[in-house]
């Protein structure tokens, strides 16, 4: 039997609802509502969400609350937070909260408390980033650590190099941070180039220690080191590993007591508060670390007690299935005015995508309605001199949260006035446009008038309605970040539950895999020895060996 969310009561009064708000303009709801911003905004853990510049009235949200309660949210957070299985297709827990639960309260996973484990592995990034900082680790030829190169993909990139990056003003001022992730080999060469082998730490991040990317640029990385350095046991002194596979990491010539366990209830893309984010300690501290963990731990309690019209997950999930579902936004734009957050936007793709871009719900049906949008961005004010004009005058609904910070990590006298008036002139201009009597007023007092203003007339005209979410924090602290990454995880929790669908597996990912293991002996044989592929393969498989060898030839 179908149980699809798309059945209930509460879809189906959405479905009317939208109907009746489809062309009801926001500049007209700020007009009839002088305090629209008091009754659609709310501030926690540091953040303000100001979510007024949408398409939404008290009535809008009152049914958005009624879909999320026949959707079980209730019980979805309490079961998450309670340690259960919520991962049902990997019969897995998605406990993320608990490695950054700073009041230490016992979470269960099959009856057993997993904090003291957590506690042990974060005592463990303590004393190592700490020696690494301190200078007391020494490479191969004892000379302290100067460059940190982080090997992985996914997860095990993404997130550790977006915080990175991100609170780089916190780095330790000794050393230098590099990620390395695309297995073309320019990526690992350009990185390699660019550091010292007697002052280089690698850490190789891999669950499993079996990821084809990552362990092909780690056994890479070690062979240069040994070249460089004349000796293998140079390894033991410049590679550790954040794995659970003892035996692999032993092999490879790290020593177990340099591997940094985390656990099979820690999805990838929601890691980087795990020993994934061992790099991140190293660079800024332990102590700023901890303060990340709180910061998410901070919103982690907001989420699971606040009421649901002052709960900024809650609010920022049910508005995105708003568009997704019932006005069919296909697309999502993450605008950040702080330019630490440049690698925020690829960071959400994943995280986001990989979570929701499903189609079928958690009975396995396929669903009638549309789940996740597409995800893209870019920094402020970068991307109005790029992307913006389809924003403003495209045919494509792009609802868009804007991330401000009030004041820049790095603020130059006028730099930040530049970059507020900007941020909040978008928002403005995306909900208000400009009419054709208002452009026509405009270009009247520049002087055109006539055939010229009637043939630039349609060209000037903003049709506005283009709604927005603004997130608004003081600084980018270490603590904020982590209530803002936490926000966006909680999210798609939200998201997730009301699409009836698991945020917490990625079968996608995987077909790609298992086909490229099929193709590689392909490309080290005579093309056309593996006829079982589509004639568009094979002749792609032929072209590229046949010229592979010509390039071979030509060098040798």
């Amino acid at each position: 039997m179908t149980t699809l969310i798309s059945h209930s009561a509460a879809w189906n009064a959405l479905k009317t609802h939208q109907q009746a708000l489809a062309q009801v303009s926001m500049r007209d709801l700020f007009a009839q509502d002088s305090q629209r911003f008091e009754r659609f905004s709310v501030e926690a853990c540091g953040l303000l969400l100001d979510y007024s510049k949408n398409r939404l009235t008290g009535e809008t949200i009152t049914k958005l609350q009624q879909l999320a309660i026949e959707a079980n949210l209730p019980d979805g957070i309490a079961r998450m937070f309670r340690g259960e299985k919520i991962n049902h297709t990997e019969q897995r827990a998605a406990l993320h909260i608990a490695l950054r639960n700073r009041s230490n309260r016992p979470i269960m996973v099959d009856g057993k408390d997993v904090m003291p484990e957590v506690n042990a592995v974060l005592a463990q990034i303590r004393q190592f980033s700490n020696s690494v900082r301190d200078g007391e680790w020494r490479g191969y030829t004892g000379k302290p650590i100067e460059s940190i190169v982080n090997i992985g993909i996914g997860g095990s990139d993404l997130g550790p190099a977006m915080v990175a990056r991100a609170l780089k003003a916190y780095h330790h001022p000794r050393l230098r941070r590099y990620f390395v992730s695309n297995v073309d080999g320019t990526h690992l060469a350009q990185t390699l180039a660019k550091v010292d082998p007697e002052t280089t730490l690698f850490i190789i991040a891999s669950k499993t220690f079996t990821t084809q990317e990552t362990l092909l640029n780690a056994h890479s990385a070690r062979q240069w080191l040994i070249e460089k350095l004349g000796d293998e046991k140079a390894v033991a002194k410049h590679f550790v590993a954040v794995s659970t596979a003892t035996q692999k990491v032993t092999e490879f010539g790290i020593d177990p007591a340099n591997m940094f366990a985390f656990w099979d209830w820690v999805g990838g893309r929601y890691s980087l508060w795990s020993a994934i984010g061992l790099p991140i300690a190293v660079m800024i501290g332990m102590e700023n670390f901890e303060q990340l963990l709180a910061g998410a731990h901070e919103l982690d309690t907001h989420f699971e007690t606040a009421p649901y019209d002052k709960n900024l997950p809650v609010l920022m999930g049910l508005i995105e299935v708003w568009y997704s579902s019932f006005f069919e936004a296909s697309t999502h734009a993450v605008l950040p005015y702080d330019y630490a957050l440049k690698l925020f936007s690829p960071y959400l793709q994943q995280l986001i995508m990989e979570s929701l871009g499903k189609h079928v719900n958690c009975e396995g049906n396929p669903v009638d309605y549309s789940t996740c949008p597409i995800i893209w961005g870019a920094p402020g004010n970068n991307g109005q001199h790029a992307f913006y004009q389809l924003l403003h005058q495209g045919t494509h609904l792009v609802p868009a949260d804007f991330i401000i910070a009030v004041e820049s990590q790095h603020d130059l006298p006028g730099h930040q006035d530049a970059v507020l008036s900007n941020a909040l002139a978008q928002t403005y201009a995306l909900m208000m446009g400009r009419t054709a009597d208002e452009t026509r007023h405009a270009l009247d007092s520049k002087g055109l008038s006539g055939e010229l203003l009637a043939q630039q007339l349609p060209h000037r005209v903003f049709q506005g309605n283009q709604p927005s979410n603004t997130l608004v924090y003081q600084k980018l602290t270490p603590q904020v970040l982590g209530a803002l990454i936490a926000l966006y995880e909680h999210k798609i929790f939200v998201q997730g539950l009301c699409w009836g669908i698991n945020p917490f597996d990625q079968w996608g990912v995987e077909l790609g895999k298992q086909v490229a293991n099929t193709l590689l002996p392909a490309l080290q044989e005579t093309a056309g020895a593996h006829k079982e592929h589509d004639s568009s393969t094979e002749g792609l498989l032929k072209y590229i060996n046949a010229h592979r060898r010509h390039s071979f030839d030509s060098v040798t």
